[in-house]
């Protein structure tokens, strides 16, 4: 058989190269062609769920296919990230993340995949402040004064959290960590068991996330000291930031989408469009803020270098407080 004159044959090479290309192009221009999950690693009614099903329902509506949200509760959010690792890299399997997942990434040892390079970053949607709340009977109004009580009280102030190694708990010992206090945690099985206890005097102080602690601090049942994100929070604009005392100090609740490590370039660009209209949509930024969050617009990069931070930064703090998972 003639071969082929090496110019030809590098024609023909570059020619069979772009069909791959070309329709990996069409297929993410026609995407989507049947439903598509996002699977949250949490039960179902909680602030992963309900942003899981306010954005698929504004996808839904925007790509003319279903968005269904697939509850994989269990171990911190690991089974649901996992079933994600192990689905196809079609763009047809997605994952709700969020800031748990970057403390995953280092408080446990021996996790089936590896978060920052199993998971591609698709797109953010929001940060959500925790806002550090006593309860009423702690002699103190702000995050100085609750520094010096804590310091002139060592390990008489109860912390609580959801657990250990949950936002609550790692939020508390950067806490710990910046200000040399000595508070002792006490974790819960979940965020409201720990607010009720908190509530009830039975500890003093939490870093709660700020949908299920709002309507507590709105009714005077807790007293809110600062809020932990770097600004202060657009809808109560009369509390601090943590970092306005304790310089440096910043800690964000946030939730993005995620997909398989090979998902087509061309959907992911796809997705992180019609994402970042989302949030860039009144209705939407009021229903997200109503929420107590803040909506975060970027491309898929901004994105990876969130995570790629936040596992920096919480691995420090897993390995000073030497957290284990329950």
């Amino acid at each position: 058989m003639k071969l082929p004159h090496r110019r030809q044959f590098l024609r023909l090479a570059a020619g069979a190269a772009a069909l791959p290309a070309t329709s990996r192009f069409a297929r993410a221009q026609a995407y989507p062609t049947r439903p598509v999950r996002i699977i949250v690693g949490y039960a179902t009614g909680g602030g992963s769920d309900i942003i899981a099903r306010l954005m698929g329902q504004w996808l839904s509506e925007r790509l003319g296919q279903q968005f269904i949200v697939d509850n994989r509760p269990g171990a911190s959010g690991n089974i649901g990230t996992e079933a994600v690792v192990r689905a196809p890299s079609d763009g047809y399997t997605l994952l709700l993340a969020d800031a748990t997942n970057t403390i995953n990434a280092t408080l446990y040892d021996r996790l089936n995949f590896n978060f920052a390079r199993d998971i591609l970053p698709v797109a953010a949607i929001i940060g959500v402040p925790t806002v550090i709340v006593v309860h009423p009977s702690v002699p103190v109004q702000t995050v100085p004064e609750l520094i010096a009580y804590a310091k002139a009280n060592p390990g008489k102030i109860n912390m609580a959290s959801a657990g250990s190694g949950t936002t609550a708990h790692v939020y508390g010992e950067l806490f710990k960590m910046m200000t040399g206090v000595n508070l002792v945690h006490v974790p819960y099985r979940g965020t409201g068991p720990a607010l009720t206890d908190l509530l009830g005097g039975q500890v003093q102080m939490m870093f709660a996330a700020m949908p299920p602690a709002i309507e507590y601090i709105r009714a005077g049942s807790l007293r809110p000291l600062a809020v932990s994100t770097a600004t202060r929070w657009e809808s109560m604009p009369g509390i601090p930031t943590v970092g306005e005392f304790v310089p440096g100090y910043a800690a964000s609740q946030w939730f993005g989408v995620g997909a398989p490590k090979n998902a087509p370039a061309a959907i992911v660009a796809k997705l992180n469009t019609e994402i970042n209209g989302a949030l860039a949509n009144p209705r939407m930024k009021a229903r997200l803020a109503e929420l107590g969050g803040t909506v975060i617009t970027g491309s898929p990069a901004d994105f990876g270098r969130l995570i790629a931070d936040e596992i920096e930064k919480w691995g420090k703090v897993v390995k000073f407080a030497g957290i284990k998972p329950e």
